[in-house]
């Protein structure tokens, strides 16, 4: 290791220590024959003063240092007299004497100050992500992040659950949002789509008798952006067999109970209070109720449950699934179902907090008689059903078990943990508001011969900037 310690963890019973310290010069100040600066690295600041007749090339060398310049120091940890200590760092019992210096690498001028209280604009922020970074806010969000991902593996993994990865590359399946299309050199003319969930994959792992599957998936979704979306997002995908409703809502609220009380120190009581579909809309014309008012801190969840099956899509002139077209009805009789699809309500449930949808589940269909007929009501033709999802309809017929599942969005949950108004703050490398990358530049022009490759050519006034 280059350094002895970090420069968060030296307190007065270190003095008289020497130390090696690693880090960026946060802040220089000369005060004539004495130069202080402050060096920070991820655990924090600590204060280091050069004087010349103690160590006279470490002084000289200090002259050079500017913000963002990244340092070696070895030093004498002296404790700081009662009139100099300063209570807003962990460190500010002590500051270091230094003795020797080395710069491992200089740095321009930053564009705008490494402060948490600095003005900046999203687009600049965005532009500059790996100066952003250093800022203590934007880290702690990050680590905040690494935390729950912690929580959940332990707490799922000690419930008996597989993580299991499922592909990127797959088939366009389009039900929702748009896909993003990924085209294929070794099969000209066809195309990969990105996953807007692992929804089919995990209901094949229920088939293939794995019984407790989760994973943190990578979702895409080309759609519209605003504060709560973006084009890739995060999401906990949890499916389960042999279980019903009350095992899902146990599952889910002890998994957020372990989340509240080790990130937050908080311990939410349980079970959560359930509201219908027709009750939300009701009482608070909205089917994402924000309840803080009537249970008074910060973190109310609660279960939104019976929704309406179907939705009409007057546009279309047809009907529509509300969730996705794998939810189980309330009711197993086809003739019901096609007589009166208005009436039928979903076995599916919401989990809201705070005026928030956290998270989104249903009981599946594992029978592919009633999954076609779903796909019937819906518009979509036994010959359309097995182009899209044959594969599915066929592992049906293979002894599917009855299975549930819920996904909740983590990049949502985190920006509610960590008090912030926008994902975009939780997400280590976003996209802006207009789905672009300002650190990047992406989406960007493809050379001509990367589009010849693909069998791939555009419209005039296509791929230019």
């Amino acid at each position: 290791m280059l350094r002895t310690h970090t420069c968060g963890e030296l307190n007065a019973k270190d003095a008289g220590k020497e130390v090696i310290l690693c880090g960026w010069v946060a802040r220089r100040r000369d005060h004539g024959k004495l130069i202080f600066i402050d060096i920070r690295d991820r655990d924090g600041f600590t204060q280091v003063v050069f004087i010349p007749k103690e160590a006279p090339d470490a002084h000289k060398l200090a002259q050079e240092l500017r913000s963002e310049f990244v340092i070696k120091l070895t030093g004498i940890v002296n404790a700081r007299p009662q009139n100099s200590l300063n209570s807003k760092i962990a460190t500010g019992e002590v500051e270091i004497l230094a003795k020797k210096l080395e710069i491992l690498n200089p740095s321009l001028t930053p564009p705008f100050e490494i402060e948490d209280n600095s003005e900046l604009t999203e687009e600049m922020r965005l532009k500059y992500r790996y100066l952003d970074l250093r800022r203590q806010k934007p880290l702690n969000n990050l680590i905040l992040r690494s935390e729950l991902y912690k929580v959940i593996r332990a707490y799922l993994s000690e419930n008996k659950f597989t993580e299991c990865e499922t592909p990127i590359l797959t088939k366009s399946t389009p039900e929702g949002a748009r896909d993003y299309l990924v085209p294929s050199r070794l099969c000209p003319g066809q195309f990969y789509a990105l996953p807007q969930s692992p929804q089919l994959f995990k209901q094949i792992l229920m088939v293939s008798g794995i019984e407790k599957y989760y994973q943190i998936a990578k979702c895409f979704r080309d759609e519209d952006l605003r504060a709560d979306r973006q084009p890739e997002f995060t999401q906990l995908d949890i499916e389960m067999s042999f279980v019903d409703e009350e095992d899902i809502f146990a599952l889910s609220e002890g998994l957020i109970k372990a989340i509240m009380l080790k990130l937050k120190g908080i311990d939410i009581p349980t079970p959560f209070k359930r509201i219908s579909y027709a009750q939300a809309m009701e009482k608070y014309n909205s089917d994402k109720p924000d309840l803080r008012k009537e249970t008074n801190t910060d973190f109310a969840f609660c279960w939104v449950v019976d929704f309406p099956l179907f939705k009409f899509n007057k546009e279309e002139n047809r009907w529509e699934s509300e969730h996705h077209p794998f939810t189980a009805p309330s009711v197993d009789d086809p003739k019901e179902l096609e007589t009166d699809p208005e009436k039928v309500l979903s076995r599916s449930y919401d989990l809201v907090l705070n005026g928030n949808e956290l998270g989104s589940g249903s009981i599946r269909i594992h029978r592919h008689e009633l999954q076609e007929t779903i796909f019937k009501i819906i518009g979509i033709n036994k010959e359309e059903a097995q182009k899209r999802f044959g594969f599915l309809l066929e592992a049906f017929q293979f002894g599917a078990p009855p299975h549930a599942g819920v996904a909740f969005g983590l990049d949502r949950l985190l920006a509610v943990l960590a008090g912030e108004t926008s994902i975009r703050e939780v997400i280590t490398f976003p996209k802006n508001s207009a789905g672009t990358c300002p650190l990047t530049e992406a989406p960007t022009n493809v050379e001509e011969k990367q589009l010849i490759e693909l069998g791939l050519t555009l419209k005039k006034g296509g791929n230019k900037k």
